[in-house]
């Protein structure tokens, strides 16, 4: 607080909102409770002041939790819809699986009975041969008859 000539100028301390550059000319009637006012004055702005901050502040944090929250549920909804996906998928290559096995046997079994048909056809044809000679008899392989 600095005193000339009955104006005294006093300094605003804190980091409020007030406006102007800090420093108040009040006139000095030589009266402490108007100091004592003005002061008061300020302090009752700066709570003022210092609620309303806080009531904004926890204003953005629950709209940042909301936020959130909403995300949280739409992930999960995200995550149900592909895990139900994965099991739709995982059952379709589990039964793909089986009838891939089942037909491999049954190449098999069928391959097997082909090669027992066609060695019956094979006998067949030899023994209706009616030279009674077989073609490696006459030196032609097996039933591939060349000339030279």
């Amino acid at each position: 607080m600095a005193s000339s000539s009955g104006i005294t100028t006093t300094s605003s301390g804190g980091s409020g909102s007030g406006s102007g550059s800090g420093l108040y000319p009040v006139q000095s009637s030589g009266s402490e409770p108007d100091l004592q006012h003005l002061m008061d004055q300020r302090k009752q702005k700066r709570m003022i002041s210092n609620r309303e901050s806080a009531r904004r502040s926890r204003k953005r944090k629950q709209k940042h939790l909301d936020d959130l929250t909403a995300q949280v549920s739409q992930l999960r909804k995200v995550n149900d819809d592909i895990m139900a996906n994965v099991s739709i998928t995982t059952q379709h290559y589990m039964s793909v699986e089986a009838e891939n096995h089942v037909l491999q046997v049954q190449v098999a079994e069928l391959s097997h009975h082909l090669q027992s048909l066609n060695d019956i056809i094979a006998l067949i044809q030899s023994s209706m041969d009616p030279t009674g000679f077989t073609d490696e008899q006459y030196g032609w392989g097996s039933g591939n008859a060349s000339y030279y």
